[in-house]
């Protein structure tokens, strides 16, 4: 697929599926320019200003049982990047 989106530059987004930090916006840590199929969705996510833990703790596995509906529903999803990006 050769189609570029608009958005992709505009943010300042490297290519669709790869997040990227946002340090100047207000409530997300994180956005990422999201596409499945011929669908396509910009996505921001996490709380600014709060680490995950990459290693397996009890509020790690809080985050994963709490969102776990929502991490299935793959890449259109913020909690699916959010687990995979900062959990």
């Amino acid at each position: 697929m050769s189609y570029k989106d608009p958005r992709l530059k505009r943010f300042g987004l490297s290519g669709f599926n790869k997040p990227k930090k946002t340090p100047n916006h207000k409530t997300k840590s994180h956005m990422v320019l999201a596409r499945s199929g011929d669908q396509t969705k910009l996505i921001r996510f996490g709380q600014q200003g709060v680490s995950g833990d990459k290693n397996k703790t009890a509020r790690s596995d809080s985050f994963k049982a709490r969102h776990k509906a929502n991490i299935q529903r793959g890449v259109m999803s913020g909690a699916f990047w959010a687990n995979k990006v900062k959990w």
